[in-house]
This record gives structure tokens, C-alpha cells and sequence, in this order.
């Protein structure tokens, strides 16, 4: 016998014994069960392959779904570009395409399919397929699938996969016509940290169409009322934590929308109107340079925050620039004629706007690095686009006060908005100082533009609704003060986020508004008085 002969006879024996696994274990009669004509038939042989857990009718469910599952002369093949094989065997089939027949899927196939090829992916060994199979089958667990969950759950070392695949097991149990069982369920779904576990479980305090409870055990239900409540009280510190988190980054939104609008409201107290306008124009530049990476930069699509960022200071700077040299230098000391001015160069800039990107709202895609977010606990997620833009506020209000505090026109700026006559006879330019602070606060409003194409769509209005809650936040903070609209943006932001849930948004605004024409009635400089000659007199 020659050598390959001896390892032949050797695999055949080893084969035989058990010893190794046959290529293609798949249950041939359960193959075939899946070209019956009776719907049912089809799902208890989808079941039934399930069951046995075996990963090769992966493919075999993926083709059926596919309609690539296919009967040839009595046999069920797989019909593909390399050709057509035996669904059982692999054996490659000569099979004319006049000759093979349909297998005819419907919705409901479809659906046990999904399932079915999420509960065989639970043996998967990377943890992120797993966990996607997890979260399928947990959302839709049937009770022939249970003994797969159970060998998964005691092989499963992933904390995120075991929670879900807990869910799913006890989801199952919670149908068993066993009071016991049930009310174990119950009790493994009280430690469950996923969100949907309270839904499940107040779904059995529901009553049905006879009066009665969906759960007919007095003792399940009472065990289903205790593990909500003790589910509610983990969430608690994780629900008060998103809120201020949430609080936070409405509050670094409004303090870059502000920002820019308290250093030229207090630099020469004109109401600009149009400073919604300029977040609107750094949002929209945003998106253009967005558009210039994904068509001539790809590989470095991810960096175009990173240019976006001094680009949009940059064009909303010489914006607000023009605007201030070409109108509204004429109009200082007359305050109503700048309101109305500011007000007509707002809605000519949106018009302008829509004229060249449309009416419709453009899309800004997050850069890989800020998409997605991390979790504190139950349903409460903190997004990292949100994140980044609590960080870069806090960064933009470091340079702006390093600009006022440590450069020579920041020393200007300060000057003129204490003291305007005095600051001229010290022979400061102010004009100039004028020109270059409206640019400033223009440009800050453009950095602003930015953070927001990163949380929503950008559109011609997006200004419009910002403009009264950055004067909000300037009057509340005192004219001209950094301190006082860091805190004010911050507050009201809090105060927005906490009110919410009992109010509703609008309802939660139109108290914040009250309180803040409350307080300006009884302290009118804001929370920060402005110091200096021109404010004491």
C-alpha cells in the first residue's frame, strides 16, 4: 500500500470512529423539510436545524433568504456563481437552470430566518458579531431556541453578549405556562442593566381586553413591581448624571452662540440681529469643506473638522467684518435703526443662502472619531460628538480670555468697552478696534456654526433659533462679562435639560424667560456688574 493509500485508510477510520467531524453534518432530512409547500413545515425544520446549533446552516439560511435555495430533481441545492451544489453534500451539481425550482419564502420565513441565523452567529468568535447576534435573538426569542441560548450563556465570557443572552432566556421563561418559572424570570431580569428588561416586565402589570392582568399570578406580578422599582432606583444616579451631561452640552451650544455676541454688545452695544446668521455661515462652511475632503481628500475624510474649525472663523470674521464696515458703522448711537438694520442683513444672509444651497437642510457627517458614544447605564448614553463640543467650548473660552488678558487689542478691547471718550484721548484707535472686535465675535459665532453641524442638520434658519437665547445669555451674564456668560450659558442650560421632563421644551423655555426678566428687573447689570466709568455713569 503506498503512503497516500495509508493516510486515506487512516482519515477514512477516524471518520468512522467519531474521532473527526464530517465536513457536512447538517441534518438531510431537515435540508429537505425546508422545500416543503407548508409554511409550517418550513419554520419546524428551521427550528430544527437551529436547535442542533450547527454553523453550516448559516449559508444554507443565508441562500434561502437570498432565493438561491433551489430544488433540483428532488434535491435541495444551492444555486451560486461558482456553480450549483448539493445544500447537504457540496457536492457541485450539472443542473441546467430550466431544470432547478424556486422555494418560495415568504415574511414570515424571512423573519425566522433573521432569527435563526442570529441565534447560530452566537457561537461566533469575535465578541462584537456576538453581541449583534445577541441583541437579535433577545429582541425576538423563541422557545425552540432556548437550548441554544443556554449552551451560548455557559460558554459566553463578554459581559455585554451574557446580559442580553440572560434577557432572552428569561424572556422565554416568562411564557412558560409555570407560575415557578415565571416568577424566576422575574427575578434574573431585576439585576438586568438593559433597557428594554422594564418594558418586558410592565408588560405583565397590563390588563388585557377581559379585565384581567396579563400575568395572572398575583405573586409574579408583585415580584415584576419590585424589580421595576429596583431597576428605576440603579437608573436613577445614571438618568441625574446624562441630564447634567446633557445640561452641559446645551450649555457649551449656547455659550459659543454667546460668546461672540457679549464681546460686541458690550464693546459698543449694538443689537445684531444678524448674529444668528454668523453660526449659520460657520455651520454652512463646515459643510462645504466636508464636500471638499469627501470628493478630493478621502482618505483623510476624518480630519475635516480639524480644517473646518479656522476656516469657519475665518469666512464668518471678514462676514461680520464687511457688515460692520459697510453698514454699521454708520449707524453708532442710533440703536433701534442698527436693530432694524442687523435684522434686514439677517434675512437677506439667509436668503442668500438658500439661493445657493437650497431650502433643504444639509447633512454634516461626524468624523469616525466623534461618531458613536459610551454608556453610563440602563438607556442613558453619552454621545462623543456631545463630548467634544463640552471640550472645545471650554477651549475657545480659554483663547478668548487669553486674548482679552494677555494681548495688546485685547487690552483695546477692554478699554473702549469701560471707556470709550477715554480710551480715544489715550489715543486708541477705536474705529479699528471696532472693525476687528465685531470680526471677533463674528468669528467665535462661526466656531459655533461648527459645533452645531456636528449634533443636526444645517440649514438656512438654523441661526433663528439661537439669536434670543444668545441675548438671553448676554443680559443674564451682564454685558461684556466672560464670567457672567460662561455661567449664564451653562445655567440655563442645566435649568433647560432639568425642566424638560416635567414641562416639555417650550414650556421649560417660556420659565426660563420669565425667570430671567424676574431677575433683570431686580438686578439689571446681570449677574456680573460691568466696572468702569462708562457703566457707573
Amino acid at each position: 500500500m503506498t503512503r497516500n493509500g495509508c493516510w486515506k485508510t487512516i482519515l477514512a477510520l477516524l471518520c468512522f470512529l467519531g474521532v473527526m467531524p464530517a465536513a457536512h453534518a447538517l441534518d438531510p432530512a431537515a435540508v429537505r423539510q425546508l422545500a416543503a409547500e407548508d409554511g409550517d413545515a418550513k419554520l419546524a425544520a428551521i427550528n430544527r436545524l437551529v436547535t442542533e446549533g450547527d454553523v453550516a446552516a448559516i449559508p444554507l439560511f443565508q441562500a434561502m433568504q437570498d432565493d438561491a435555495l433551489q430544488i433540483f430533481i428532488g434535491r435541495v441545492v444551492i444555486v451560486a456563481e461558482d456553480g450549483t451544489k448539493d445544500a447537504v453534500t457540496g457536492e457541485v451539481l450539472d443542473a441546467p437552470p430550466d431544470q432547478l425550482e424556486s422555494i418560495i419564502v415568504n415574511n414570515r420565513i424571512r423573519g425566522a430566518l433573521d432569527s435563526a441565523i442570529a441565534s447560530l452567529r452566537l457561537a461566533a468568535p469575535d465578541p462584537r458579531e456576538r453581541l449583534a447576534a445577541a441583541t437579535a435573538v433577545a429582541a425576538d426569542a423563541g422557545e425552540e431556541m432556548l437550548p441554544l441560548i443556554e449552551r451560548a450563556l455557559a460558554k459566553e465570557t463578554d459581559p455585554g453578549v451574557k446580559a442580553l443572552l440572560v434577557q432572552a432566556g428569561a424572556a422565554i421563561a416568562l411564557k412558560s405556562p409555570e407560575a415557578a418559572r415565571r416568577l424566576q424570570a422575574v427575578q434574573l431580569l431585576a439585576q438586568s442593566e438593559n433597557p428594554q428588561t422594564k418594558l418586558m416586565l410592565a408588560a405583565l402589570l397590563e390588563k388585557n381586553a377581559e379585565g384581567g392582568f396579563a400575568e395572572p399570578d398575583a405573586g409574579v406580578r408583585e415580584a415584576a413591581q419590585k424589580a421595576i422599582s429596583e431597576i428605576d432606583s440603579r437608573a436613577l444616579v445614571p438618568q441625574v448624571l446624562g441630564t447634567l451631561f446633557y445640561g452641559l452640552s446645551l450649555g457649551s451650544v449656547l455659550l459659543l452662540a454667546a460668546l461672540g455676541l457679549a464681546i460686541t454688545f458690550g464693546l459698543m452695544g449694538i443689537i445684531n440681529m444678524a448674529h444668528g446668521e454668523m453660526l449659520m455661515i460657520g455651520a454652512y462652511t463646515t459643510y462645504m469643506v466636508q464636500w471638499l475632503f469627501r470628493n478630493y481628500f478621502p482618505s483623510a475624510f476624518d480630519a475635516y473638522v480639524i480644517v473646518a474649525v479656522p476656516a469657519a472663523f475665518l469666512v464668518a470674521a471678514l462676514v461680520g467684518i464687511a457688515i460692520e464696515r459697510s453698514v454699521i458703522r454708520h449707524l453708532y448711537g442710533r440703536p433701534l435703526e442698527t436693530l432694524l438694520t442687523t435684522w434686514g442683513i439677517s434675512l437677506i444672509l439667509i436668503q442668500l443662502v438658500r439661493t445657493i444651497f437650497g431650502a433643504q437642510n444639509v447633512e454634516v457627517e461626524n468624523p469616525a472619531w466623534m461618531s458613536g458614544g459610551f454608556s453610563l447605564g440602563g438607556d442613558v448614553v453619552l454621545p462623543y460628538n456631545r463630548v467634544m463640543i463640552v471640550f472645545f467650548a471650554a477651549f475657545v473660552v480659554f483663547l478668548v480670555w487669553l486674548f482679552l488678558s494677555r494681548t495688546r487689542l485685547g487690552l483695546y478691547v477692554r478699554a473702549v468697552t469701560q471707556n470709550r471718550q477715554m480710551a480715544d484721548c489715550m489715543g486708541i484707535p477705536t474705529p479699528r478696534v471696532d472693525w476687528m472686535t465685531f470680526g471677533l465675535g463674528s468669528g467665535i459665532a462661526g466656531l459655533g456654526g461648527v459645533a452645531l453641524s456636528q449634533i443636526g442638520n444645517v440649514g438656512p434658519d438654523l441661526g433663528q433659533s439661537y439669536i434670543v437665547d444668545s441675548f438671553m445669555v448676554v443680559v443674564l451674564g451682564g454685558v461684556g462679562q466672560l464670567a457672567g456668560t460662561v455661567i449664564a450659558a451653562i445655567g440655563l442650560g442645566e435649568v433647560n435639560k432639568f425642566l424638560e421632563p416635567f414641562t416639555g421644551a417650550v414650556l421649560g423655555k417660556i420659565f426660563v424667560l420669565a425667570f430671567i426678566i424676574l431677575f433683570i428687573q431686580k438686578r439689571p447689570q446681570g449677574l456680573f456688574a460691568m466696572k468702569g466709568r462708562t457703566a457707573d455713569s
